[in-house]
C-alpha cells in the first residue's frame, strides 16, 4: 500500500480533528503523532485545487536520517571533448556519482486563540485549514529554496533572459529536452502566472504538453524553475508526522499564547541536477 492510500485510510478524521479530540482530553500535553506525512493528506488542497511543490515528486521512504544516492553531474566542457556522440546527446557526458541528503524537519506554527480550545470542531478546523496550510508553505520553502533546496544544489543550470519571461520559459523547457529529459513541470512566482501567463496562449500550450505549474512565492517574481521533477529528484521521507502543543522559538509571535506546532520530517535526493533550470533576468 502506498504512503498516499495510508494517509488516505488514516484521515477518515482529519489531521486537525484527531489533535481537537486529543486536545480536549490532554489539553496543553497534547502531542499526536502519525505515521504517514500529514501534508500528504491535505485536506483543503482538494476542495481549492492547487498543486504543492511535494506533488511534483516521486517519493522514497527512509529510515535513516543520511541517505547516499546516485547522481549524474555535467562536467566541464574541456573535460568532454572526444566523448563519443557527446555533441547529439548532451547527456554521454555526464558524470556518474554519489550524494548525500540528510533528512530534516520541517515544521510550522500557529497560536490558538484564547477560547477556541473550548470549540472542538471550530479547534479541529483551525489545524486543517490554518496549521497545515502554513505546515504546506514551510514544505514548498524548504524544498525550493531551503539549504537543501534545489535553487541552492549544484549544478543548476541558471538560464538568463533580456526582457522576455516567457522566452526565458521557453528556452529552459528546450534545454531540459536538449538534455534527453522532459519538461515536466515549472514553480512560478504568483505575480508571473497571473500578470504574464494568464490570459495568454502559454497556459494551454504548457497544458496540451502536460506540464505542471505549481505557484508559490518560494521563487522570485521574474523567475521560474523548470525541470524533469518525477525523473531527476526524490522527496526522502519517514513517514512520521506530529501536531502538538510547544513552546515556539523567540520571535516566533508578536504575543504570548498557547501555541501548537505541526512537524515532518523529509530530505531531498537530487539525482539529475543537470535537469533543473533556473530562469531569471539577465544582470
Amino acid at each position: 500500500m502506498s504512503s498516499q492510500q495510508q494517509a488516505t485510510q488514516a484521515t477518515e478524521a482529519s489531521s486537525g480533528e484527531l489533535f481537537a479530540r486529543a486536545f480536549r482530553a490532554q489539553g496543553a500535553n497534547t502531542e499526536v503523532r502519525f505515521d504517514f506525512t500529514i501534508t500528504e493528506a491535505f485536506k483543503p488542497t482538494l476542495e481549492r485545487p492547487r498543486l504543492m511543490v511535494s506533488q511534483l515528486f516521486k517519493k522514497r521512504l527512509v529510515e535513516q536520517e543520511q541517505n547516499r544516492f546516485w547522481t549524474e553531474t555535467r562536467p566541464p566542457k574541456t573535460d568532454v571533448a572526444g566523448i563519443f556522440e557527446g555533441q547529439l546527446r548532451q547527456e554521454a557526458t555526464f558524470r556518474f556519482g554519489m550524494g548525500e541528503s540528510t533528512i530534516r524537519p520541517i515544521n510550522a506554527w500557529v497560536q490558538i486563540p484564547e477560547g477556541l480550545e473550548k470549540d472542538e470542531r471550530g479547534l479541529a478546523e483551525f489545524i486543517d485549514y490554518r496549521l497545515l496550510v502554513r505546515l504546506a508553505t514551510a514544505e514548498n520553502q524548504a524544498l525550493t529554496l531551503g539549504p537543501a533546496g534545489l535553487l541552492n544544489t549544484a549544478g543548476l543550470t541558471q538560464v538568463p533572459y533580456d526582457g522576455d519571461y516567457l522566452s526565458g520559459i521557453m528556452e529552459a523547457s528546450n534545454l531540459i529536452e536538449q538534455n534527453g529529459a522532459t519538461a515536466h513541470a515549472m514553480i512560478v512566482n504568483p505575480v508571473d502566472y497571473y500578470h504574464r501567463m494568464m490570459g495568454k496562449s502559454i497556459l494551454e500550450d504548457l497544458a496540451r504538453n502536460g506540464a505542471k505549474i505549481v505557484r508559490t512565492r518560494m521563487v522570485a517574481p521574474g523567475c521560474a524553475l523548470l525541470g524533469d521533477f518525477a525523473v531527476a529528484a526524490r522527496i526522502l521521507h519517514t513517514g512520521k508526522s506530529v501536531i502538538r502543543v510547544g513552546t515556539p522559538p523567540k520571535g516566533t509571535f508578536a504575543t504570548e499564547g498557547l501555541a501548537v506546532i505541526a512537524e515532518i520530517y523529509e530530505g531531498l535526493a537530487v539525482h539529475l541536477p543537470t535537469h533543473f533550470f533556473h530562469v531569471k533576468p539577465r544582470g
